[in-house]
């Protein structure tokens, strides 16, 4: 028998192999061409038409980009410029009007010495959404202060923002910024008494206004406590029913009242003021803010046992949903005030928000009912099984897995609800795609002038809706709790 048996010789290596080079198909770029571009014949059908299309793109208007005027005051001065620079038949865009008219497409037609006031509700407004959106890293949320911080109490100086004001602005993004370090929790209160607060910043007029609207949950919640423990479902009735009584009667007259006891306020500015960017920032956030909370309860209703909770939510979601948006806006712009009561005087913009609200609440509650729905039975017996009441269950169990599956619905209703904004140029709102590129265009001195403000608004929503997009990728990498 031979003595290199296996059994009895073992076989070790006393040299290694010298380290070789990958493939080069397997590596570097020709790795990523061959897996991204050219990963079979329908990939690369696709790439050649695809690089194909950006080459005609390219060839055709290349020109028109390069030669383009930023720095003149009417669209036959940029013509003349590009004549004398490019020679007969170049052709170029007239950015200028960008340059010249930025305010009208930012703030509309409110006044230029208050353009302050918005641009403090803007850095306020991330202040208060930095406890909702960035709660769990402390490098983002420095990073979003400082900017926020910089950026808005530059502005408010080329702006001429009054002192007192700067000072206010300083002093809560000073706040934000200690808060965010020691505990979070603080700037909540902050965060839910902020829509009272860009009302006043916005709108203007006496301060006794958004104090005696907070004042009605305040004295709701009052109503509440006091029949709680008598009767609880009575006790929800009567806070809400205290809560719309006070401010359908009792707050504009309190408001007036003490307005001539003790003047306070800022100068008012007419909803026809609001503009622009402006105008689609105001509704748009607004509509966001109130349609998640809406959407959830009538998806939650929608799957109640109730048969007229639920037989009304689905009348409710099915007819919003099957009603055009433009339908909603004229019923607010031209019926919604034959429903109130007699000498309501109820602004536009607001009546826009409520329609707004509504019908992306209506898709809300669908995408919801969708992650509801993909829950396996057993998260529900499992709260049955520790015993949890309704409520608790889905505020601790179930809506938090629910949400977290629908995230990329809800941010596709809004990203869809925002670029919606525009269609209000049909109830006379003055909209930074058409209505306000039109009342530019009406000025003989940019008559003609077509694709350069189009081009302009279309960036900015992009760069608006984009970063939405990218921060609900950002959301599902962090609330990811699948085991692997």
């Amino acid at each position: 028998m031979s003595d290199t048996h296996a059994e009895t010789v073992s076989f070790v290596r006393d040299t290694m192999l010298p380290s070789a080079p990958p493939p080069a198909t397997q590596a570097g770029a020709v790795h990523w061409l061959r897996e991204n571009l050219f990963a079979g014949p329908i990939n690369t059908v696709l790439t050649i038409i695809g690089a194909l299309i950006i080459w005609f793109l390219f060839s055709h208007y290349w020109d028109w980009f390069a030669h383009s005027v930023w720095n003149a005051n009417s669209l036959s001065e940029c013509r003349q410029i590009i004549l004398e620079t490019w020679g007969e038949g170049a052709r170029g865009a007239c950015f200028a009007v960008i340059r010249e008219r930025w305010n009208q497409y930012v703030f509309g037609f409110y006044p230029p010495e208050l353009y302050w006031r918005p641009t403090m509700a803007a850095g306020l407004l991330i202040v208060a959404l930095v406890p909702v959106l960035f709660s769990s890293s402390l490098t983002i949320r420095r990073a979003v202060l400082a900017i926020t911080a910089v950026v808005t109490l530059a502005c408010m100086v080329a702006l001429g923002s009054p002192a007192i004001w700067l000072g206010f602005t300083a002093v809560v993004m000073a706040g934000a910024i200690f808060a965010s370090e020691r505990n979070l929790s603080w700037l909540l209160p902050f965060s839910m008494l902020y829509p009272l607060m860009m009302i006043w910043f916005l709108w203007g007029g006496s301060a006794w206004g958004p104090i005696f609207i907070l004042a009605g949950p305040v004295l709701g919640w009052v109503a509440w406590r006091l029949l709680a423990g008598r009767a609880p479902m009575i006790a929800v009735l009567a806070g809400i029913l205290v809560t719309l009584l006070f401010w359908l009667f009792l707050s504009g007259p309190a408001a007036e009242d003490a307005q001539r006891l003790l003047p306070m306020g800022i100068e008012a500015v007419r909803s026809d003021r609001f503009g622009g960017f402006l105008l689609s920032v105001t509704i748009g956030v607004a509509g966001i803010a109130m349609s998640l909370p809406l959407g959830i309860v009538l998806a939650l209703s929608r799957q109640s046992d109730m048969f007229l909770i639920k037989s009304l939510s689905v009348v409710f979601i099915e007819f919003i949903r099957g009603v055009p948006l433009i339908t909603l806006l004229f019923v607010a712009s031209l019926l919604l005030n034959y429903f109130l009561p007699p000498g309501t005087n109820f602004d536009i913009i607001l009546r826009v928000i409520i329609m707004v609200t509504i019908f992306a609440a209506a898709y809300m509650a669908e995408v919801i009912r969708g992650g509801l729905a993909a829950l396996p039975r057993g998260q529900y017996e499992a709260a049955d099984a520790l015993g949890l009441d309704y409520w608790k269950a889905q505020r601790l169990i179930i809506l938090p897995q629910a949400l977290k599956i629908s995230i990329p619905g809800i941010v596709s209703t809004f990203i869809g609800m925002f670029k919606d904004t525009t269609l209000v140029t049909f109830v006379g709102l003055y909209d930074p795609l058409k209505s306000m590129s039109d009342a530019v265009r009406a000025s003989i001195e940019w008559k003609g002038i077509y694709w350069e403000p189009y081009i302009f608004v279309g960036a900015i929503f992009f760069i608006i809706c984009f970063a939405m997009s990218r921060y609900s990728m950002y959301l599902e990498r962090r609330l990811q709790r699948d085991h692997k």
